[in-house]
């Protein structure tokens, strides 16, 4: 029967199982659809950026910041003076060489869009070129997360691209993608609904050490990586047991029993700092949602038992209950300000719902159906939030258009939106200066717009401690915050493990796909 639905899968999709080769088929969670890594915080953006461009700094499995781009970098006494020093011979893939004034730009870019990376930008006097091979950042005041913000491994990740495009609007994607990362993307052959292709870069300059976590040398073993975009989640795995695809991102709950059976399947379960955790993101310029007391209600109304059992993982992938905005398990982890939530129930959230002022207000909530993820947690949420008393308008669509409809302000019934179901992770939530529900505080670029005035002080704070400890107590205090105010919903910590063919091996347990160290085994 698997060769019979093999052959007719084949039929529908030509060229899928060519003579493998040096290439490496992943299906990722979403298609690709943007190309700028510092515009969007999409997770399959990401994966794009990895491949195509590099780093200054990145992190190790331990969660540790080492040299990438660079050859290292050293602080004056104060803190206030930090000297950065490529290493020599990277090139760009137009065979042009990477210079700190690319590095500088590239830097700045990132600063104008990221949280962390303004806070940055916001402590600094500016930067200075002294060669070409080393940049100078100057502070006006002490910044305890340098070394954090240029290492910044999630979200909008301050890749590093040649100067005259890191000069592109901020506002507007950038025109091609050249990078100086292990991979080119080959724009030309990029066909929406079917595959994106990468090709090794010869240029390439991996450094010498073994490949650890995010860090280390990214060896380019497979001559191309293609994204295929396979919509329907069993034809996913379908062609993962067939041989036809080599790597998906996410299992399908639905289907994790069936590849742990398969001896020629490997999955690969991350640790807890590059797990996920659920969220709902709320909008907070439009009622009902600009109303404290409504969101409160909201809260009462998740159950993150529920909503995690929905997803059908087994018990070892998910924990049983987890508020901390931080992770539980990261560097921050904490039981601050979670008393409330530890026994939602609909009744409560009813009573709470009325005693809010809640005038029936629409409540359009973007249901992202093409994610293995979102789509089963969604569907739990939908059917609590009902029960609790909110009149409900569910959008239901692909995640690439509810992305572009949260970008928008405009009130719920006027093409805006109240709630919108995510996931993050560790990575994007681990640091309180990079976290999505406190470092865009009071902001415009993050869509939600929460706005705290109690946390600004403590942002500022926390950038400032050079103490460990009082940056923890810091950081807990940012949580309670973010709960008493529901600023954000937390829905629960879990991991989705991914999936690939036995035969790709040195596979990265980074939590989300990296494709450089992969190699497949000779037969």
């Amino acid at each position: 029967m698997r060769r019979i639905f093999a052959s007719a899968l084949l039929a529908l999709l030509p060229g899928l199982a060519q003579a493998q080769g040096g290439t490496l088929r992943a299906v990722l969670n979403l298609e690709l659809q943007v190309l700028d890594p510092i515009i969007t915080t999409s997770n399959v953006t990401r994966a794009y950026g990895y491949l195509v461009y590099d780093t200054l700094i990145s992190m190790d499995a331990e969660g540790r910041y080492r040299p990438q781009m660079l050859e290292g970098w050293e602080a004056s006494e104060d803190q206030l003076t930090w000297t950065f020093r490529l290493r020599p011979g990277l090139e760009w893939h137009d065979g042009k060489p990477v210079t700190a004034e690319d590095c500088v730009a590239s830097l700045e870019r990132w600063g104008r869009r990221d949280g962390l990376g303004s806070r940055l930008m916001a402590a600094a006097k500016g930067f200075r070129v002294v060669d070409a091979a080393t940049f100078v950042l100057e502070l006006r005041e002490p910044f305890s997360q340098v070394i954090e913000a240029i290492g910044k491994p999630a979200a909008q990740i301050p890749f590093m691209m040649p100067a005259r495009l890191a000069a592109t609007e901020i506002s507007r994607p950038v025109p091609e993608s050249t990078g100086s990362g292990p991979y080119t993307f080959d724009r030309g052959e990029w066909r929406q609904g079917d595959r994106a292709i990468f090709r090794r870069n010869p240029r390439y300059k991996p450094r010498e050490d073994a490949a650890d976590g995010l860090a280390g040398g990214k060896v380019a073993h497979f001559e191309r990586v293609d994204f295929v975009s396979l919509p329907d989640f069993s034809t996913r795995v379908a062609a993962l047991q067939a041989g036809e695809v080599d790597y998906l991102e996410f299992v399908p709950t639905d289907f994790i029993a069936r590849l742990q059976r398969d001896r020629n399947v490997r999955l690969i379960n991350p640790r807890p700092i590059a797990q996920m955790m659920g969220a709902m993101a709320i909008n907070h310029l439009h009622p009902p949602f600009n109303n404290r007391q409504v969101r409160r209600a909201l809260q009462l109304a998740m159950d993150q038992g529920e909503i995690i059992a929905g997803l059908g993982l087994p018990a070892a992938m998910s924990m049983p209950w987890c508020q901390s905005i931080f992770m539980c398990g990261g560097p921050y982890a904490s039981e601050a300000g979670t008393e409330r939530l530890r026994e939602p129930s609909i009744e409560t959230a009813r009573e709470a719902l009325r005693a809010s002022g809640y005038n029936n207000e629409p409540v359009v909530l973007l249901h992202s159906t093409d994610s293995v993820t979102l789509n089963p947690m969604a569907l739990v949420i939908i059917d609590r939030l009902k029960r609790a008393g909110f009149n409900l308008d569910v959008l239901a669509s692909d995640y690439s258009s509810q992305a572009q409809r949260r970008l928008s302000r405009e009130p719920p019934g006027r093409g805006g939106w109240s709630l919108m179901p995510l996931v993050f992770t560790g990575y994007d939530i681990l640091n309180p200066l990079a976290h999505y529900a406190v470092a865009y505080n009071c902001g415009q670029n993050y869509p939600g717009w929460p706005c705290a005035p109690a946390l600004t002080p403590l942002l500022e704070q926390f950038g400032k401690e050079p103490d460990a400890a009082k940056r923890q107590a810091i950081a807990a205090e940012m949580q309670r915050i973010v709960h008493d105010e529901a600023l954000m919903l937390f829905n629960g910590q879990f991991s989705v493990p991914a999936a690939h063919r036995e035969d790709v091996r040195d596979v990265l347990p980074v939590g989300f796909p990296v494709f450089w160290n992969m190699r497949r085994a000779a037969r």
